[in-house]
């Protein structure tokens, strides 16, 4: 039998909250679904929505290790408008800009301040949407 899933949440280490808001809430517009601790002065392991994907950040040892990088498949016709309004925002430490890499389509690719990175991507158009959900049916 196959087991079908709902989502993947991916999460990512962090090591600074401050940083980890200005790069996730201020730079790229995440929202803050919620927060958690143990105790006050204990790691922070937060979720938010970015652009329809929720995505954890965790201060916590274990919790991920720096250096992951993932995809985001991002919706026709809104690559260049993400990247104008990231650059518009003058971020001091990025200033991304779009690629077409040899396998084709479009990616804008974004680095954390603790080693993550995000890349967001639109496939050619002859590719089609990139739904799994056909595959295991």
């Amino acid at each position: 039998m196959q087991m079908h899933n709902k989502r993947v949440i991916p999460i990512f280490r962090i090591f600074d909250e401050r940083k980890a808001r200005e790069f996730y809430v201020d730079f790229l517009g995440g929202i803050p679904l919620w927060e958690h601790r143990f105790e006050k002065d204990l790691p922070l392991y937060m979720a938010l929505s970015l652009g329809g994907c929720e995505l954890h950040l965790s201060e916590h040892h274990g919790d991920g290790s720096p250096g992951a990088n993932i995809r985001i498949e991002a919706e026709w016709g809104q690559l260049e408008a993400f990247q104008t309004a990231l650059l518009a925002k003058r971020y001091t430490y990025a200033r991304p800009g779009l690629q077409t890499p040899p396998w084709g389509g479009r990616e804008l690719s974004v680095g954390d301040p603790f080693g993550n990175r995000l890349t967001f991507y639109v496939p050619d158009a002859d590719e089609g949407p990139g739904d799994v959900s056909k595959i295991d049916k």
